[in-house]
């Protein structure tokens, strides 16, 4: 390791992932070595209107991309690694996951033609990467996916530990147990702070162990006499080995529907992490050709999202599959806060279909468990680093507040517990901390193919035309002597329905007419004057009348 200055401090900031679900992406730097922790995607808000996606501001790290030395991967999760095509464009430096991970990111790189450009080196938890002055090693955890691992990153002014997503799993479906000792060794060594998963931090005990789902789904797959969806998320490896499982033992075929879902199979099973018996999957086309009561699916949807395969089989609009009455529908996932209204919808769709729907943690029967730790959990991973300062990461405000409060619970003091937004930096100098000085933090909005074109102003004219339409207002008007030749016609869009509104329309054409006689009577034609007292009088008179205020583009023509 580099000798340390006097003027060298370290810093720990977030410019994604605390005070949200989503985006997670961590920064600790040590003079001029920067390392980055995940790189993750959340998914658009409701007032986010045709957003496809978020990913986190990366300006700060473009700034300074000469200092970037890596970015370190905990696991395969969206929320993780979706951003990774993105950040990658702008940022060429190496990127460290395991196995798994790397394999799914490698789909991801591809689509996005930055395979070849970007360098990729694969670790496990044994490995240990010198970053500059920053020396990363890591530590298995237990989490919904597996090759989940810790980040533990030994800088010169003291160790910071990264916990990824985790939770203490006992008896895991894949065998793939936490590393307890390893993490105790690290607490032992002395840990200056601690990053560490705040989601289920509201939640008291312990989270059950993903074992307790096998048996309840082969308990369905056996019971229904039908046709069984089961829609998770398409990065739950462990569950998607249950379903396999299940339909194994009750003859049952599976059709893989979803392209996320149908890529994570395919990968998975490459490389190993998925067992499934050859001849168990059929394509889509062969459903229908089969009995009802050995088929099958698993499918994407389980947060209602409305593309999904799950929700256009509720909506009767798939392709290849429909909902029978009879069949039985399982949504092994619990909603993502937020998304609550559209699994209720996708539900409510389902069960008018005629189909059974078992779903959320309210279910006489448990189809799904958390891939992360609850409050028993979370003091354990305290206890076993005990570090000298905590920052509570991976949620909502309230989330990380209930985690600082575990915190103290378990004997770190409050001054040492800093409970942070994205862009707040903590300044470790001599093994003291601080709060220091914000940098750039905030949302890039991907739409199609624009990242970040799209801002505040443009979400709010998408708002307006949601909320009160569009009324266009072509005029022709003469060069020689600013008469009007045509016009005005006005054309409205999810505003009024014209043939129901033609007084409206005749007396808003009027109000146009006059505005544009009274300007050229006095002698104003320059075309922004035009356009502005041409909105500002039809704006006003369309208030009075509706109480609404669409949006009103003036098109002025001179010929």
């Amino acid at each position: 390791m580099s000798k340390k200055n006097i003027q060298d401090k370290l810093l720990v900031f977030a410019l994604g992932g605390v005070g949200e679900i989503g985006k997670n992406m961590y920064v600790v730097q040590y003079a001029n070595d920067i390392v980055v922790v995940d790189a993750g995607l959340k998914f658009p808000e409701e007032d986010m209107l045709g957003i496809d996606i978020v990913i986190p501001d990366i300006t700060y790290l473009t700034e300074n991309r000469d200092k970037v030395r890596g970015i370190l991967i905990t696991h395969g999760h969206e929320d993780h690694i979706g951003g990774l095509p993105y950040v990658l464009k702008h940022l060429n430096v190496p990127l460290y996951a395991t196995k798994l991970t790397l394999g799914l990111i490698e789909g991801k790189l591809k689509e996005a033609g930055l395979l070849g450009e970007t360098k990729r080196i694969l670790i496990n938890a044994e490995s240990e990467v010198q970053l500059g002055a920053i020396k990363a090693s890591f530590f298995k955890t237990n989490h919904s996916i597996p090759d989940s691992v810790g980040v533990c990153l030994d800088t010169p002014e003291g160790t910071v530990v990264h916990t990824g997503d985790f939770k203490f799993d006992h008896t895991p479906v894949n065998n793939q147990y936490a590393d307890l000792q390893r993490i105790a060794d690290i607490g032992r060594r002395g840990v200056l702070a601690l990053l560490s998963d705040s989601t289920n931090a509201e939640r008291a005990g312990f989270t059950p162990s993903e074992s307790n789902i096998g048996s309840e789904l082969e308990d369905i797959f056996r019971k229904a006499t039908q046709r069984v969806v089961v829609a998770t998320f398409a990065s739950n490896v462990h569950r998607i080995q249950q379903v396999v499982n299940a339909a194994t033992a009750t003859k049952r075929k599976i059709a893989v529907v979803g392209r996320s879902m149908v890529n994570v199979v395919t990968i998975a099973s490459e490389l190993g992490y998925l067992n499934i018996p050859e001849g168990t999957i059929i394509e889509p086309e062969e459903i229908n050709k089969m009995a009802a009561d050995r088929v099958a699916v698993l499918c994407t949807g389980s947060q209602g999202e409305p593309m999904s395969a799950l929700t256009r089989m509720a909506r009767s609009t798939h392709r290849k599959i429909d909902i029978m009455p009879g069949d039985t529908v399982i949504i092994a996932a619990t909603p993502i806060p937020g998304n609550e209204r559209y699994v209720g919808r996708t539900v409510d769709e389902l069960f008018r279909l005629g189909a059974k729907v078992i779903y959320g943690p309210g279910s006489v029967s448990g189809v799904h468990v958390s891939g992360h730790g609850s409050q028993e959990e979370l003091k354990l991973m305290l206890n076993l680093i005990r570090p000298k300062y905590f920052i509570p990461i991976h949620g909502e405000y309230r989330m990380l507040r209930q985690h600082a409060l575990l915190g103290e619970a378990v004997g770190i003091e409050r001054e040492n517990i800093f409970v942070i937004d994205n862009g707040d930096t903590v300044e470790f100098q001599s093994g003291a901390a601080r709060k220091g000085s914000k940098v750039p933090a905030g949302n890039v909005l991907i739409d199609g193919l624009g990242v970040g074109d799209v801002g505040n102003i443009v979400l709010r004219d998408r708002k307006l035309l949601s909320q009160d339409g569009i009324l266009v207002v072509v005029v022709t008007l003469s060069k020689q002597d600013g008469a009007i030749l045509s016009g005005p016609d006005i054309i409205s869009r999810g505003f009024v329905y014209v043939r129901e509104s033609e007084g409206l329309l005749e007396e808003a054409n009027r109000i146009v007419t006059s505005t544009l006689h009274k300007l050229m009577n006095d002698k104003v034609n320059e075309w922004a004057s035009l356009k502005t007292n041409v909105k500002d009088a039809l704006g006003r008179f369309l208030y009075e009348q509706t109480r609404r205020r669409p949006m009103i583009l003036p098109i002025i023509m001179e010929v």
